[in-house]
């Protein structure tokens, strides 16, 4: 149980409940065990009463109808203690498992891109969900019936040794067998529970995956293969899952099998007993019902067991990633101001994911309110360095500075609050395009959402939607053309009013007089602050301040748009060939 030992923080969290629940679970168990008590007190008066120890008829009804009473009672009082546990420990469990996935969810936010260029979402999703519901499991019921098991033991076993303890030894003969039944199953079990929820992982991946890409799964035509291999992963996961069960399987057969040996052995020894006069009929009643009270803890072992062993497996799960420490870190805690002048001096950068070395010895210099075009060819290195701005990755080789200082020196929360990024794919969440827009800036008011959305060219398109700003944009935007999506993109970091702006090729889905209307509408709105474009056409570039060109991540020119464009390169070449095209249109 290694791995759970990191949840023990979340006993000390909500220790009073689980006071509350276990003092609830032995006042209901004390509460239980006069049951059968009186049910011994009652045999024992109607057998006096045949036997013609007592001939008071009366008497005998009398004590019947007060131990009745008093039955009914503590029957009564231990259901409202047992409500009051599960309340107490089953809520508890909730608690925690709503404290679990928001630690978790933080600490994903917290990861590197590289982390998720690694690990598949769907094997994300399961830790995050799956895998904490079974660890919910191990607070909830696995707790409270391990109290309620512990404190029936110690209370019936106590008392049956004080009323005849030969009779006692033999009836819990079985016991040791259970407990070595257990523990070998129970090793068995967190191996096959680690190798279902590991499967239930992949499982999810490749559907998550089929989901996603289903455009392109129609587009081609392929369910069918597409199909088989979804088939042959749910088949891996279903056999794994049989196999499981299988062991489980074998708890309740054995506890039940113990369980009816128990009462065997009551029945006889008991009546011998009885039989040479050494204890009352009412006695062997009393064993029966107490036996019958341990079968559903005893029973309840191998589930508890079950469950614990399959939380340890998820556990150790959610541990891995848990444990896994962000490679990019905040070690700046006091806010930073930015104003938005960037240096890059003599960068180096490699993908490890891949040992792509997107960058070479890069150096440029852009001061604070001036726009920076960068053009290239596609895996020429552009996207690297507006990640490498946003310090979504550190620098192998070289410097940042960010107003003259390290970026490692910025509070990365104020230098990531300070840059309105839209990327080369449009991302946009399953939600209104107000509240998409909103993103950029929670407390925006409608009229500053439509003036942003007016500045990205498209308001227009948004009121000619039956709902307008109210239309849901479905899963990643999937009912939005790709030139809508880029442009409620552009709206989302203009309403974020940032130092710095970057377009990542966020225009290439627009024909050349929507980009020109918002590439103006730009230079207005980005007066005084930092811009960097990056893109393919030289209608992007031609008003920057300064332009760098880029080849296999070097350098291979760079000045403004009147001097690259007298410069035999690739500047003028793409510059050329646009002008052709757009003759040619």
């Amino acid at each position: 149980m290694k791995a759970l030992r990191y949840l023990n923080k979340f006993f000390v969290k909500y220790k009073k409940r689980l006071i509350i629940g276990t003092i609830c679970t032995i006042i209901a168990r004390i509460l239980s065990l006069i049951v059968p008590i009186l049910i011994g007190d009652s045999l024992d008066g109607v057998e006096k009463y045949i036997n013609g120890e007592t001939t008071d008829l009366q008497a005998v009804k009398d004590l019947l109808s007060k131990n009745i009473l008093l039955m009914l009672g503590a029957v009564l009082l231990a259901a409202i203690f047992t409500f009051i546990m599960r309340q107490a420990i089953i809520n508890m469990s909730r608690y925690i498992e709503f404290d679990l996935k928001n630690e978790i969810y933080e600490h994903y936010q917290k990861l590197s891109l590289n982390f998720y260029k690694k690990n598949r979402t769907g094997d994300l999703m399961n830790r995050i969900s799956e895998d904490v519901s079974k660890v919910r499991m191990y607070f909830g019921p696995a707790i409270m019936y391990t109290i309620n098991m512990i404190t029936l033991f110690v209370i019936v076993i106590s008392y049956m040794l004080k009323k005849d303890v030969t009779l006692t030894l033999y009836t819990l003969v079985p016991l040791p067998i259970l407990s070595i039944s257990i523990y070998f199953l129970s090793r068995e079990i967190n191996k096959r529970s680690r190798i279902k929820q590991e499967t239930l992982s992949k499982l999810t991946s490749i559907t998550q995956e089929f989901f996603s890409g289903m455009n392109v799964i129609k587009a081609y035509g392929i369910e069918k293969p597409t199909f088989k291999d979804f088939n042959e992963v749910a088949d891996e996961s279903k056999e794994k899952n049989i196999a499981l069960y299988k062991l489980q399987a074998l708890f309740f057969p054995l506890m039940i099998l113990l369980i009816g040996i128990s009462n065997i052995m009551v029945v006889y020894i008991g009546g011998i007993r009885y039989l040479n006069g050494l204890i009352s009929f009412g006695l062997i009643a009393e064993f029966i019902i107490y036996v019958n009270m341990l079968t559903w803890p005893v029973a309840v072992v191998g589930w508890v067991t079950s469950i614990v062993q399959e939380a340890e497996a998820s556990q150790k799960r959610i541990n891995e990633f848990l444990n896994v420490e962000p490679e990019i870190q905040n070690t700046i805690e006091a806010p930073t101001k930015i104003e938005g002048k960037i240096e890059f001096k003599n960068v180096t950068f490699t993908y490890d994911d891949t040992n792509t070395t997107a960058l070479r010895d890069v150096s440029f210099t852009l001061e604070k309110g001036k726009m920076l075009a960068i053009l290239g060819k596609t895996g020429s290195g552009k996207s690297t360095i507006a990640e490498l701005i946003a310090r979504l990755y550190d620098v192998d080789k070289g410097e940042i500075l960010i107003d003259d200082k390290p970026i490692e020196q910025i509070n990365l929360t104020s230098l990531r609050k300070s840059i309105g990024f839209v990327p080369q794919e449009a991302f946009l969440f399953s939600d209104t395009i107000a509240n998409n827009i909103k993103f950029g800036n929670e407390d925006a008011a409608k009229e500053v959402i439509e003036n942003a959305a007016k500045n990205a060219h498209i308001h227009d398109n948004i009121e000619d939607f039956s709902k307008s700003y109210d239309t849901y944009v479905g899963e990643r935007g999937v009912t939005l053309s790709g030139g809508q999506k880029q442009r409620i993109s552009i709206a989302r970091a203009i309403i974020k009013e940032p130092e710095i702006l970057i377009l990542d090729d966020c225009l290439s889905a627009v024909d050349t007089e929507t980009e020109e209307i918002i590439l103006n509408n730009l230079k207005t709105i980005s007066k005084d602050k930092t811009s960097i474009i990056i893109g393919h056409r030289v209608s992007s570039a031609k008003n920057a301040d300064l332009i760098i060109v880029l080849d296999k991540g070097k350098i291979v020119q760079k000045g403004t748009h009147d001097e690259l464009f007298n410069q035999k390169g690739f500047y003028q070449d793409i510059y050329n060939q646009q002008l052709m095209e757009q003759s040619a249109h």
